[in-house]
């Protein structure tokens, strides 16, 4: 058998201390079944006192004359590349290692990119008088234009 002892407590703090401020607590768009808040989106017309809350969300257009005008190029487009055959997890695990890696400079890049063929070139004597090489590689020879869409390509920042 089990026995239930009930003891009658008093409180002695104040009730107020308690208090709890609600208007903290902001709950917009709350007020109202779902067929009603897609009345209210259809028609806003019927329901102006009571304003929609958009809590930081940008609109995806302009309101001229009471119409709302719809801007293709406000709207966000997501890209989002294909990992189809990807070897590598969409996560990187607590256990991984630190890496430490400095910044890398523009010294650092034509280290990378020009040292090599420069040093190369003065070795074997193909440098013209005013130090421009006299075999250019396909890095030397590309436009202004050319060179700026490769270096925005996806990946070019991989060595």
């Amino acid at each position: 058998m089990m026995f239930r002892i009930f003891i009658r407590t008093i409180s002695t703090t104040v009730s107020l201390s308690g208090k709890k401020n609600f208007r903290k607590f902001l709950l917009y768009n709350k007020r109202g079944t779902r067929l009603f808040k897609q009345q209210r989106a259809a028609n806003p017309a019927l329901f102006p006192d009571m304003p929609i809350d958009k809590r930081g969300v940008r609109d995806t257009g302009v309101t001229i004359d009471g119409k709302f005008i719809e801007i293709a190029e406000k709207i966000p487009e997501l890209v989002v590349p294909n990992l189809e055959g990807c070897k590598f997890k969409p996560y990187v695990s607590y256990k991984a290692p630190d890496v430490v890696q400095s910044e890398f400079t523009c010294q650092d890049l034509f280290n990378a990119v020009y040292a090599q063929k420069i040093i190369d070139d003065w070795k074997s004597g193909k440098l013209n008088e005013d130090g421009s090489s006299s075999e250019p590689s396909d890095e030397e020879t590309l436009s202004a234009e050319v060179a700026w869409a490769k270096a925005r390509k996806t990946g070019s920042d991989i060595f």
